[in-house]
């Protein structure tokens, strides 16, 4: 996937450019429409997104980063694709690179919910049947590429809008904020090892006993940032129709943990699919208005937190 990415990046920008993944909230991959018969099925979750296109902080501060997204539906449907073909970069490998990594994650993360379901008192299977392949969802596999020698954020301080996140860093630069802190601290690439966030959606289902993970990428630490930075990572989201709630009715636990903290996440009514579509449209820089499209851009964890000597919100 490191490979993969980094030869499908290194694609002249006028070619990428084609198919940058706009303003209205798309997210999924590089690659051309299919004809307009499959096209009514698109949900456009994946695509090509450019450098300096999305804001980092407050302030509209433009982002250093690019990346290319891979459908997990496109990945599994191989050779017929659901949403869209790639280039031959990403069609050369599909099969043997691209559906392996997508099934290794699915495989891993679907084993995390299973644990999350016993703890949190549900039966089981009520987290992942809202996450069958059946229906069409926003999971996508992602290389991200970061130039190096950068002096400000790759990506602002954001969390994550699905439900588990499996990533994969060779080189420093990824910072998290632990909950009550206002000290960013980096997280260091352990090889053998991968990081898995939880986000929003887990966090909604949980009713807020589990944690939307608050992070974001920084230049490389010393002489790192010498170095391009490349970074993998697999998104698993709920089915794009899934509607975003606790599941109170299923989990005594859950119940109790809204009645004691209810929050405006919990009753918004968003769909899985609107949910992910906001907050990157939100985060668009020709969609900004002023610093009130950052704060519409959150996700379920949102506070101010110093940087430097000033202070600005990190809305997530």
């Amino acid at each position: 996937m490191f490979d993969l990415g980094a030869e499908t990046l290194a694609f002249p920008l006028s070619e990428k450019m084609k198919y940058e993944q706009g303003d209205n909230g798309d997210s999924f991959g590089w690659g051309a429409h299919l004809p307009p018969i499959v096209d009514t099925r698109l949900n456009l979750l994946d695509r090509y997104k450019a450098r300096g296109t999305i804001a980092t902080d407050l302030n509209g501060t433009r982002d250093t980063v690019e990346f290319l997204n891979i459908a997990q539906d496109d990945a599994l449907s191989w050779p017929h694709p659901t949403y869209r073909t790639y280039p031959s970069t990403v069609n050369a490998r599909l099969d043997r690179v691209v559906a392996p990594f997508v099934r290794k994650s699915m495989a891993v993360n679907n084993t995390l919910l299973d644990i999350f379901e016993r703890l949190l008192g549900l039966p089981r299977g009520a987290i992942a049947r809202l996450h069958a392949t059946d229906a069409p969802s926003g999971s996508e596999a992602r290389v991200v590429k970061t130039p190096p020698n950068q002096s400000s954020a790759g990506i602002g301080a954001h969390t994550d809008f699905g439900t588990l996140t499996f990533l994969h860093n060779r080189l420093g630069g990824l910072q998290v904020l632990p909950p009550g802190s206002q000290e960013w601290q980096y997280v260091k690439p352990l090889p053998g090892h991968a990081i898995c966030n939880v986000g929003d959606a887990l966090a909604i289902f949980s009713g807020g006993v589990l944690r939307s993970n608050l992070h974001r990428v920084m230049p490389p630490p010393g002489r790192q940032s010498r170095y391009e930075r490349y970074s993998v990572a697999f998104f698993t989201r709920p089915q794009n129709d899934v509607v975003l709630r606790p599941l109170a009715e299923q989990s005594r636990m859950v119940a109790d943990a809204v009645a004691k903290n209810p929050k405006e996440e919990f009753t918004s009514g968003a769909t899985a699919g609107e949910w992910t579509a906001r907050r990157i449209r939100k985060l668009r820089l020709r969609n900004r208005r002023g610093p009130e499209t950052w704060y519409e851009a959150k996700g379920t964890e949102h506070q101010v937190v110093a940087v430097g000597s000033g202070a600005v919100a990190a809305a997530a």
